[in-house]
């Protein structure tokens, strides 16, 4: 996993000034939500399917709305995963979140090519009980944006 905008701090600290992208924390919880995302995604990028779903409860919810797709337990989440193509590859962007509810930006790339990924998860007693990811495939810049744009690393 590679994380490109900062490593994730230890959560017995406080936090830092600022996190990511310039954004600051609204509230800093040790409830161990970070680091088990950390851990979570560490484990997508390693294709460790028993690691990468410790997270979830067994009752867990994962929805993908564009394709209007819900799968229900842990099981079967675990399931369509690794049904999935192996050659996939996770890059953290951002994490950000406040108590039970945290969003993750990241790169998930199959086969080399970049899917641009927002996925939101809700906590309850410390596991995710609802995950819900959206993609969005990269695009070429439009022309008239090109004089105030920058282009992204």
């Amino acid at each position: 996993m590679t994380v490109s905008d900062t490593r994730l701090p230890d959560p017995r600290q406080p936090p830092p000034p600022a996190f990511g992208n310039g954004v600051t924390p609204i509230k800093w919880t040790p409830s161990g939500a970070f680091q088990a995302l950390d851990h979570h995604w560490a484990a997508s990028d390693a294709n460790d399917f028993e690691r990468e779903h410790q997270i979830y409860r067994e009752d867990a919810v994962l929805e993908y709305p564009q394709s209007g797709e819900h799968i229900r337990e842990r099981r079967k989440i675990q399931s369509s995963r690794e049904a999935q193509p192996k050659r996939k590859r996770f890059t953290v962007r951002r994490i950000v979140g406040v108590g039970d509810l945290w969003v993750t930006e990241f790169v998930l790339t199959y086969d080399g090519r970049p899917s641009y990924t927002v996925s939101t998860m809700e906590f309850l007693d410390g596991k995710v009980r609802r995950e819900t990811q959206y993609f969005g495939d990269p695009f070429e810049p439009g022309p008239s944006r090109a004089q105030w744009a920058e282009r992204m690393p």
